[in-house]
């Protein structure tokens, strides 16, 4: 893959994550259960981090980050985070998993084409965290729903 279509794909996932800071942070402002509150600004504060990775081998690849996605992917994220809370709260969590799901599938498809070693290793380390998420949304919804997880 050459470093333009690399470019291309790191702009992609730099909007996706900025996305998901904003809904995450969004949805824990409208949810009054604490436990929630706080794992939604734990998923907002991974993805940031992720932002910022991401930042960095955009910038060390001799680009900037996408500026379309400076502006739209906030405004989308919280707009959906808000639309989202108002469906109730397994409905929400159920879309965080659809969201983190794309997310984890477009990682895998680009770790398969990636050849340096530290923005796989980093690649590899978000794509973790996407699932971790999922994970955790997943266990929380069968929780409210009152199936068992065993």
């Amino acid at each position: 893959m050459d470093s333009k279509e690399l470019i291309h794909k790191l702009n992609w996932f730099y909007s996706l994550e900025l996305n998901q800071v904003d809904l995450y942070m969004a949805q824990s402002n409208q949810i009054d259960d604490i436990y929630i509150r706080k794992a939604l600004e734990r998923a907002s504060y991974v993805e940031q981090q992720h932002v910022d990775n991401i930042t960095e081998i955009i910038k060390e690849l001799g680009s900037k980050p996408t500026a379309l996605g400076d502006v739209i992917s906030p405004v989308l994220g919280k707009i959906g985070g808000n639309l989202t809370s108002l469906t109730g709260l397994v409905p929400m969590l159920k879309a965080n998993i659809l969201i983190e799901r794309k997310a984890m599938s477009d990682y895998k498809n680009l770790l398969l084409k990636v050849s340096d070693q530290e923005i796989f290793n980093i690649l590899w380390s978000n794509l973790i965290d996407e699932d971790f998420h999922t994970s955790w949304f997943s266990s929380k919804v069968q929780e409210l729903e009152g199936k068992s997880l065993h």
